[in-house]
């Protein structure tokens, strides 16, 4: 069974208390994610990967059911052009593979956006580095870890 991940790792070096979850069964779900860690859907944290048109890229970290609205991240990143990195990239660019990418630990340093909503959650549960597994932590302690940029990015706060 395993014990910790590099996120975990990381959070620990930190001082900051979290809880790894790691699933019985395969995540088939947002739904079933949050359900077995004893969460809302809106707690569960899902990290995306965009790459901009110059080749960089960013994290864009959002509520998991939301939905970012393409115009609201170009703004928000000050940019006319990006798409959604594909799953050889998010591997290459984060170290974690895709569905399992997490904002802490990164491979590289990359410029990190939350929708300014995940800081209505006390509680969240962010990718754990390894699949069917999440850390939950507290989002104040999120905030306090990396550098985060909250912006406005999903769909309904245009």
């Amino acid at each position: 069974m395993v014990q910790d991940t590099p996120v975990t790792r990381r959070l620990s070096e930190l001082g900051i208390e979290h809880t790894l979850h790691i699933h019985d069964k395969p995540l088939r779900s947002l739904e079933q994610a949050a359900a077995e860690r004893g969460l809302q859907n809106e707690q569960i944290v899902r990290s995306l990967l965009f790459r901009l048109a110059d080749h960089t890229y960013i994290l864009v970290l959002v509520a998991g059911p939301g939905k970012v609205t393409w115009s609201n991240l170009r703004k928000a990143v000050g940019v006319r052009r990006l798409t959604t990195a594909d799953n050889d990239e998010v591997l290459k660019i984060t170290g974690y593979p895709p569905g399992a990418v997490s904002p802490i630990g990164l491979k590289q340093p990359l410029r990190i956006l939350a929708d300014r909503g995940l800081a209505d959650q006390e509680i969240i549960s962010i990718g754990a580095g390894i699949k069917n597994a999440g850390v939950i932590l507290r989002m104040d302690d999120l905030l306090s870890a990396i550098e985060i940029e909250l912006v406005d990015v999903m769909e309904g706060r245009e």
